[in-house]
């Protein structure tokens, strides 16, 4: 069985909110709006999306 993955789109700007928030976003890979990037599903990057879950969408795929 393979691992699942994550699509997160980069769907809102991050001006306005806490720098913290701006380094997840950087750190999920995202620098420009309407830009997806793929990742496993672990505990980490959920935690991540949560953190700016109102500024990113996020797809599961096999």
């Amino acid at each position: 069985m393979m691992a699942k993955k994550l699509l997160v789109t980069y769907a809102k700007s991050g001006i306005g909110y806490k720098e913290d928030q701006k380094r997840t976003i950087r750190a999920l890979g995202l620098t420009k709006l309407n830009q997806t990037v793929e990742h496993d599903d672990t505990a980490v990057i959920r935690g991540m999306i949560h953190k700016v879950s109102h500024l990113v969408t996020v797809e599961e795929v096999e």
